[in-house]
């Protein structure tokens, strides 16, 4: 089984006699600065503003919306700069068409409204209320000109998020597509139709990548099933062989020592190549799906576990209640089973290991619980990949398993549609948390 805790180290012999061939230590492994842990992604995350162009925006500012502050922008900016320039001209030909005074020559005076003027005071009125006149037209057409501006402003921006969200379909659905591959689906395509323009040139690219992915990632499955297949053989005559000489009486202590560790060794390869063909399988999306019912398979893992739990003093509690989840049963048992005897195996003496399944919005959850050491944070990262152990544990004992059990459950997990999650406990061991999308 797979352990939550650190970067491997070496590991010893099988419990019950002298060591038949001293352990090899490990290499060396270069040593690299902790990292967050980063169980998992979520699609849509809080936005907090950085230092960009943009940082003022109170949310997150996408391609859609930077095209569209783009068109409405410059769409604005031109609108000013066409408002300024007809204003000015406006203003240049009312100056320019501007009528002469009336001149009077008679050098009478000239009686206005009861006011009484000469003639040259009645031109500098007449000149002075054209300019007013001239001015009001002006900062009228003004007016009306900034408030049809706001308003075309307005429609522009609109039709620029309308347009900017035609033009980034495409990009949607590569990234949903991009989701369903993430979900290890690398059969799915984009297959993008419409014009032979940049975004179908990305899509095609990202087609034949995908392309080059599966056929990479089909050729590793077949190759480890088939080698796994190859080795049950001998592996299996192996143990055949050792189980009738250890079954002869004659036998010296010495050779029945070294039979039973030939054994034990022999057993941890069986489960090696076991768990290898498992995790071949596992890593394929599933095509047949039935409902199955969590609490049963979590049930069916206890008794298997249950015996192991004596032997180590470690008390089982669980909690079942029905949720019913789309899926395979048999995977889905080993799920529960992997996650029980790794709770088990990586304990103390005393300790407890919790099992609970409940219904969730959108299908069903499991969750185990255990005490055990306690699990540094940055390390929870690396507890999915195959052959993690506790740092000093013995390589060469079956006890522990192989180093797959969390593998093969993120593998299953995956070909569920579902997540994982790993949690540290504050006073030792693990939370792992598991949803199953439901039937």
């Amino acid at each position: 089984m797979t352990t939550p805790p650190p970067a491997g180290g070496p590991s010893g012999a099988p419990a019950g006699g002298p060591r038949a061939v001293p352990p090899r230590s490990a290499p060396p492994k270069p040593v690299h600065p902790p990292r967050a842990p980063r169980l998992h992604h979520a699609s849509h995350e809080t936005y907090v503003p950085g230092d960009g162009m943009l940082a003022w925006l109170p949310f997150r500012p996408t391609i859609r919306i930077r095209l569209t502050l783009l068109y409405g922008g410059m769409f604005l900016m031109a609108g000013v700069v066409l408002l300024l320039l007809m204003y000015f001209f406006v203003r240049q030909a009312l100056h320019d068409v501007q009528p002469p005074p009336f001149l009077f020559s008679s050098g009478k005076d000239i009686t206005v409204n009861g006011v009484t003027m000469t003639s040259e005071q009645f031109n500098q009125l007449l000149a002075s209320r054209h300019e007013i006149a001239s001015n009001a037209a002006l900062n009228t057409l003004l007016r009306k000109a900034l408030t049809v501006l706001v308003c075309l402003a307005v429609i522009a921006f609109v039709a620029g998020y309308a347009m900017a969200g035609r033009v980034l379909r495409p990009l949607g659905r590569i990234t949903r597509t991009a989701r369903e591959v993430a979900s290890s689906d690398l059969h799915r395509r984009i297959e993008l139709d419409g014009p032979d323009d940049e975004l179908k040139e990305l899509a095609d690219t990202f087609d034949d990548m995908l392309d080059r992915l599966d056929r990479s990632f089909d050729s590793q499955r077949r190759f480890v099933a088939n080698a796994s297949h190859e080795l049950r053989t001998p592996l299996a005559i192996n143990r055949t062989l050792l189980e009738v000489q250890l079954s002869d009486p004659a036998a010296s202590p010495d050779l029945q020592q070294l039979g039973k560790t030939l054994l034990a060794t022999n057993e941890r390869s069986e489960q090696l190549v076991e768990g290898l063909l498992l995790l071949a399988r596992s890593d394929n999306e599933l095509t047949d799906r039935r409902p199955v019912e969590l609490s049963e398979v979590a049930t069916r893992a206890l008794v298997q576990t249950r015996a192991e739990a004596d032997r180590r003093e470690v008390e089982l509690r669980a909690t079942l209640n029905q949720a019913v989840v789309a899926g395979n049963g048999v995977l889905l048992e080993r799920i529960a089973l992997n996650l029980l005897q790794n709770a088990v195996r990586y304990n103390t003496a005393g300790g407890w290991v919790e099992i609970s399944t409940a219904e969730v919005p959108g299908g069903g959850e499991l969750v185990v619980s255990n005490t055990g050491p306690v699990v540094p944070g940055y390390e929870l990262e690396h507890i999915f990949e195959p052959f993690r152990r506790v740092k000093g544990a013995e390589r060469t004992r079956s006890d522990k398993g192989v180093g797959l059990g969390l593998s093969i459950v993120r593998s299953v997990v995956r070909a569920h549609g579902g997540t994982i999650e790993a949690t540290p406990r504050s006073g030792g061991g693990l939370t792992m948390r598991v949803r199953i999308p439901g039937a």
